[in-house]
């Protein structure tokens, strides 16, 4: 049977109709598609942070073995923010940053910083509060159980009364229920919150080295009644979850 002739003719356009039509699709589609990128995404960011942790603990590990087996401590009270226990461990992270030349003797600021694992990639906060640091180190490493056993939360950011003392390996009844740091903030919820808030949860660290993202309600109340891994009842003895 031979072939039809060629007309010549190119086929018509989409009528009006036809692409309001497309278009709707493609909207519904987008539309379905987009909360399975977003939970994708803050999959991925759940776990980077979980990574970065992993290697905080690691640094925290080898500043022990270097140290007699002995915790960071430099007698700050305010060591477990992040802006302040970043400088002792700093020759563990690769990384490196100056203090600002304008305020030199400021922990809370410096130049030429590069966070990379000490800021989570889902921290929108970090960045403008904190001198982008995302992690906290627990104050029960530089402060004896029985000291405490008597803290309350405004003794960790107020005005300190205690004097700071160097905790050791040694006393970690728990390595892998002991958080030695973690998220200060809910990064990874839809609310925003601290370790003085039972809502939300976080990644945290673990003495023994491994990351383990947690509920605040997983955590064990503290001596301040808040899941703060800072004022651990019983300190390195105790556990926080």
């Amino acid at each position: 049977m031979p072939c039809p002739q060629r007309t010549g003719k190119l086929p018509e356009g989409f009528t009006l109709i036809e692409l309001l039509i497309v278009i709707a699709i493609i909207a519904i589609l987008a539309a379905m598609l987009m909360p399975v990128f977003a939970r994708a995404r803050s999959a991925a960011q759940k776990t980077a942070c979980a990574s970065n942790l992993k290697q905080i603990g690691l640094a925290f590990a080898m500043y022990v073995q270097d140290y007699d087996g002995t915790f960071p401590n430099n007698g700050d009270p305010f060591l477990w923010m992040g802006r302040r226990w970043r400088w002792v461990v700093q020759p563990y992270l690769s990384q490196s940053c100056r203090p600002d030349p304008a305020d030199p003797d400021n922990p809370d600021v410096s130049i030429d910083f590069r966070p990379g694992i000490l800021m989570c990639p889902a921290d929108t906060t970090a960045p403008q509060s904190w001198d982008a640091t995302s992690y906290a180190y627990s104050a029960a490493f530089y402060h004896t159980p029985e000291q405490i056993a008597v803290m309350a939360t405004p003794d960790l950011y107020a005005a300190p009364s205690l004097p700071c003392v160097s905790q050791g390996l040694a006393e970690v009844s728990e390595p892998s229920r002991k958080a030695i740091g973690g998220e200060w903030l809910t990064n990874h919820e839809s609310v925003a919150v601290g370790w003085w808030d039972w809502r939300g949860a976080r990644n945290y660290v673990f003495v023994d080295g491994h990351a383990k993202y947690l509920q605040a309600t997983q955590i064990k109340p503290a001596v301040n009644g808040c899941p703060d891994i800072n004022l651990t009842v019983g300190g390195l003895a105790g556990a926080d979850y």
